[in-house]
């Protein structure tokens, strides 16, 4: 029977309802956002000039506080993989609670060792022996730690533009100044350039790879001791605004840290799970087995899993105590366990390359239609459109970005930001949005684009 979740009214029925958000909405939300702003950190920084207050979802729909209602293209910054309530995780989690909720890692559950090989079935090559966490910083502090003790050395490289997580660690592996932590760096941390095509000063032919590649070894030879632990990347970038390696990189990348002794780790927290289309996994494109493999978002479709998962020999490195508390958790555990059953029925890698070929159409589309769209980049169900004052002087236009997330919201569309200068546009929705709703969501950010065009 198929999980694939359908909203209560068709595309064209919600089509309807794309007239922006109502007064009362909007009142209602500055009384949660003054509530919030007296609670919570200030980093809890919502979207909008007027945040958006949401109660309920249903696979691409949601609805705010006051009943407005919009189609979803960002599906939780990409983790809402199998859609927002699906009813297979839903249900799973329930059952779970009422038999058994938390233990931690002292007790062996069947749910995390299904889980585990449930993610074993699927990565690519030897990887088999996992360890679970509760996000994608966790699953990369689990990683770096990993790759030293197993190397004996201590020095990363990771790539100019990433983003890894908020930890100390991992905001310091993350390579853009607002994502930052302040203070003084981490040691033993490099960076190396982002293969950034559209923005190389070797422009983006055959020539690119070449001057990335000789950048990375460069930065092994000059800024480490020259026995780094380990290379780190994002398959496709997506902070950076969903930045895609030329089609050799990642193979050279691998060969030169294996070179010098390093591990090659491969962050597919946004990439991962069918979302490029074809492949369970970003780096599957490239035909590189990693060493290591991150993950997080769209495993358990909003539930707090991050997992690392690598070969056996490297895992067996960590011999000494540690642990996570809420890692591997029962209820977590169902939930993964689930989402990747619904992925594996609905074959979701072949979805997310038909509906990211519809999409790429249409974002390709809008570019023709507007000047001020400089690059149109992605895979699959993970696309960006980067957005610059000009295409031949190509500035990055942040505030222009900044509009058409607004006038998106107006048109009752979700959908994200990114880049260095806030200047790319970030789309990737639920992997089993339907050729409807993707029809639909086109269409409201091209009258999205209109409202800015000028």
């Amino acid at each position: 029977m198929s999980n694939v979740q359908t909203a209560p009214q068709t595309a064209s029925t919600h089509a309807a309802d794309a007239a922006g958000p109502t007064p009362a909405a909007e009142s209602r939300t500055r009384t949660l956002t003054a509530a919030q702003s007296d609670y919570l950190y200030p980093w809890v920084r919502p979207y909008y000039g007027e945040p958006l207050a949401l109660s309920r979802g249903e696979g691409v729909w949601l609805t705010d506080v006051d009943g407005d209602e919009y189609l979803d293209l960002f599906a939780g910054i990409l983790t809402t993989s199998v859609g927002h309530c699906n009813p297979a995780v839903v249900e799973a989690a329930r059952a779970q609670m009422e038999r058994l909720g938390h233990t931690s890692a002292l007790y062996v559950t069947e749910g995390q060792i299904e889980a585990a090989r449930s993610l074993a079935d699927i990565a690519p090559g030897a990887l088999r022996t996992s360890c679970f966490t509760n996000s994608g910083t966790e699953a990369v502090e689990s990683a770096v730690a990993t790759a030293r003790l197993y190397t004996g050395r201590h020095e990363i490289v990771a790539l100019r533009l990433s983003y890894s997580g908020r930890s100390t660690l991992t905001s310091h592996m993350t390579a853009q100044g607002a994502w930052r932590l302040p203070g003084g760096g981490v040691d033993g941390i490099v960076h190396a350039r982002s293969p950034y095509l559209y923005r190389s000063p070797v422009g983006a032919g055959p020539e690119a790879t070449d001057f990335f590649i000789d950048d990375l070894v460069e930065v092994i030879e000059t800024t480490t001791g020259g026995k780094p632990a380990a290379f780190f990347a994002e398959t496709i970038q997506g902070v950076a605004g969903v930045i895609v390696p030329p089609p050799d990189y990642f193979r050279r990348a691998a060969e030169v840290i294996r070179s010098y002794g390093g591990l090659f780790i491969i962050d597919e927290v946004q990439a991962g799970f069918g979302r490029t289309g074809e492949r369970w996994f970003g780096i599957e494109h490239w035909g590189v087995e990693p060493d290591i493999m991150v993950m997080a978002k769209g495993i358990a479709n909003g539930f707090p899993v991050g997992a690392t998962v690598t070969r056996p020999e490297i895992a067996e490195a960590w011999q000494g105590p540690s642990i996570s508390t809420y890692g591997g958790n029962s209820i977590s555990m169902a939930a993964m366990h689930a989402t990747l059953g619904v992925m594996k029925r609905e074959n979701v890698r072949a979805r997310a390359a038909e509906r990211g070929a519809q999409l790429r159409a249409g974002l390709e589309a809008l570019k023709r239609a507007h000047g001020w769209i400089g690059e149109v980049r992605g895979m699959g169900l993970m696309q960006g459109i980067e957005m610059v004052e000009d295409r031949d002087g190509r500035a990055p236009d942040g505030a222009r970005a900044g509009a058409l997330l607004e006038a998106a919201r107006e048109e009752r569309l979700l959908i994200g930001r990114g880049g260095l200068n806030g200047h790319v546009i970030r789309i990737g929705p639920s992997l089993l949005i339907s050729e409807d709703e993707m029809e639909e969501g086109i269409r409201r950010l091209a009258a999205a684009c209109r409202r800015i065009d000028g």
